[in-house]
């Protein structure tokens, strides 16, 4: 009877990693079907990231069908060293934002210069039920924060919608902005913060922080 060891039991995370990467590589070989079975693995969860981030579903979709255009056409570019997914939702957000700047006719960009976010990033907020993203689980209240999040800048909202939406890990979320560990954090925290603000008016409590 052979013995199961931690050194052979993979996480759901690597099995994703290396099937991705199958696929990735049966893409690479000319298998249509395999890029098709990507599509559908990512579809819902780009569509959803790309509608938090345009609010519009026109626009989400054609950002996520770019998206998968680029990848397919720069698929030898992925370097696989990393996550494939890390690498699609970084096209999907970069997409997003275009159709964002062009609804605003202005520039959108989630590098703006934030003043000492190496500050503000060891800052916690105070306890406050229920939290941004708690209500988001509640469908009752789910439009209200989806319209509160139209509110946020650009670069507070994708921070926003990949950490406490997607569930996305702090290195995860900084991997695909392509920023420091800090700025993540820096970031989340004025996203949680002016949403609180903002959904208080729905329950009459005041919002502090310390």
């Amino acid at each position: 009877m052979e013995l199961t060891t931690t050194e052979n039991v993979k996480s759901p995370m690597g099995c994703a990693f290396d099937q991705d990467l199958a696929l990735v590589h049966a893409c690479k070989n000319g298998d249509a079907a395999a890029f098709e079975q990507l599509v559908k693995r990512y579809d819902s969860k780009l569509l959803r990231i790309a509608q938090h981030i345009t609010h519009n579903r026109e626009d989400a979709q054609d950002a996520v069908q770019e998206a998968f255009l680029k990848v397919f056409r720069k698929l030898t570019q992925f370097r696989e060293n990393s996550q494939f997914s890390t690498w699609l939702i970084r096209i999907t957000v970069n997409e997003s934002l275009m159709k964002l700047r062009k609804q605003r006719s202005r520039e959108v960009s989630i590098d703006e210069d934030f003043e000492s976010e190496d500050h503000i990033a060891g800052f916690e907020l105070a306890d406050w039920a229920p939290n941004p993203e708690e209500l988001y689980r509640g469908y009752e209240l789910r439009n209200i924060l989806r319209s509160e999040l139209q509110e946020l800048r650009p670069s507070l909202k994708v921070v926003f919608v990949l950490r406490d939406v997607e569930g996305l890990s702090t290195e995860q979320t900084a991997e695909v902005l392509e920023l420091t560990h800090v700025a993540i954090k820096a970031r989340l925290w004025r996203a949680r913060l002016q949403l609180r603000k903002q959904l208080s008016k729905f329950f009459g409590v005041e919002v502090t922080h310390r």
